[in-house]
């Protein structure tokens, strides 16, 4: 299951209202900029943007609430939503800019993060630069920007949050002695030997995983400023001290118990939902799936990640998914632009409004100043979290996805068995990296 599915999977029970797409197939007319938008489109608000994006309760929902807020200073507006899987919008995107049929992608479109670099030193000809589009880009957090950033020009704007929290039961903590801070502004290894005595005192390990799956390493790779690749795109999978590290914990968390593995995601989810294990460590869209234990209210709490011992720029933060708007090269870009200043990169209303319904955290920074991202959630101990992950993802360093960000992942997640059943890392890493080598070619 990809990160967008699991987010999906994990959103879904905090956004039980299913909302109406409304969707139309084709191209909306004539336009500036290559004609995506209709004819009389610009900045000053008259006209049709078509929008390519996923997910009715979550993405098309934050849409459709930004069309009414640009609504109200441009009544004559209108978005066109086109509900597309992202499976399906990557395929679209790829077939289109490999017969060179531009015209027919949309203004707008939204993109997972981890594939924004791809598609962009791929298929250069897809999507416009926001050079041009007077949005304050230094009001979300730099790691974020870097995902749509291609030498040094900015592609995207970005939405949903993926930053990742350490999500712990304080009455199980309590048990063994400790609290939420215990856990905060921690390393790996203060964290394995608290989860061993967590374990031995209350027989439940800490976290849980799915057997065959990175997404920790990546976190804890991110989390270290560091990346499978390096600035030139090449692989860097051998010989990569950060990976190592990461690896390492990896196995010491299995080895001594605080972190079991399962088969499957919706094993993983049962973890914690049926309180096998006492925590979890994801995005922040995983409390979706945290809450559905209904009797477990007031029971959570969140907070930063471990760090890595002995690594050159190791922070305690770090992020998994995400999603940003793409301005395509057939849009009515001056329209497209202004809607998107004026919504997603600078509305504080429509953060408030889409974030009690659907989850959508946002990763524009001022969004947390307003009192709706302050208020304290009872399910997790009456924390404000939405504005303690805004804080969060403002420290999360910056990584390299490039253009092979998948292959690399799934390389790595391939060695990661083997290492557990006993391979040698080094051995195990070496064919990671032939694999993706050959992959590039």
């Amino acid at each position: 299951m990809t990160i967008r599915g699991k987010r999906l999977a994990a959103i879904a029970v905090i956004a039980p209202i299913a909302l109406a797409v409304s969707a139309c197939g084709g191209g909306s007319g004539g336009g500036g900029n290559g004609g995506g938008g209709d004819a009389g489109g610009d900045a000053g608000g008259d006209g049709t943007l078509t929008v390519w994006a996923w997910d009715p309760a979550f993405n098309i929902y934050a849409l459709e609430e930004a069309e009414k807020i640009y609504q109200a200073d441009h009544p004559d507006f209108e978005l066109e939503i086109v509900e597309t899987p992202w499976d399906d919008l990557q395929t679209k995107l790829t077939t289109l800019a490999q017969s060179q049929q531009i015209d027919e992608l949309p203004d707008i479109f939204l993109m997972q993060n981890n594939a924004f670099q791809k598609n962009v030193i791929n298929y250069p000809d897809l999507v416009s630069d926001l050079g041009d589009a007077d949005i304050d880009l230094s009001e979300f957090p730099e790691s974020v920007i870097e995902y749509s950033t291609v030498d040094d020009l900015n592609y995207g704007v970005p939405f949903d949050n993926g930053t990742a929290i350490t999500a712990l039961r304080t009455d199980v903590l309590e048990q063994a002695g400790y609290t939420i801070e215990d856990f905060t502004d921690i390393t790996w290894d203060q964290f394995i030997a608290q989860g061993e005595d967590v374990l031995a005192k209350t027989g439940k390990p800490l976290l849980s995983g799915q057997a065959g799956s990175s997404d920790l390493i990546m976190m804890i790779l991110q989390s270290a400023g560091a990346s499978l690749f390096d600035d030139e795109g090449e692989p860097t999978i051998t010989d990569n001290d950060a990976l190592l590290a990461a690896i390492e914990v990896y196995q010491e968390l299995v080895t001594s118990g605080v972190l079991v593995e399962v088969n499957s995601w919706d094993e993983y989810i049962a973890t914690f939902v049926n309180e096998d294990v006492a925590g979890t460590i994801n995005g922040v869209w995983i409390i979706g799936s945290i809450q559905t234990a209904a009797d477990q209210a007031g029971k959570w709490d969140i907070t930063n990640l471990p760090k890595l011992d002995g690594v050159d720029g190791a922070t305690n933060y770090s992020a998994n998914g995400g999603s940003s708007w793409a301005i395509s090269s057939n849009a009515d870009y001056d329209l497209a632009a202004d809607f998107l200043k004026t919504t997603f990169a600078g509305s504080t209303d429509l953060y408030d409004t889409i974030l009690p319904s659907s989850g959508a955290l946002a990763n524009w920074t001022p969004a947390g100043e307003s009192e709706v991202y302050g208020e304290p959630h009872e399910f997790f101990s009456g924390q404000p979290i939405f504005a303690e992950v805004i804080e969060f993802s403002t420290h999360v360093p910056s990584n390299n996805t490039g253009a092979y960000y998948y292959e690399g992942r799934d390389a790595v997640s391939a060695a990661l068995t083997k290492i557990i059943s006993g391979t040698d890392a080094a051995s195990a890493l070496e064919e990671a990296q032939k694999n993706v080598e050959f992959a590039m070619q």
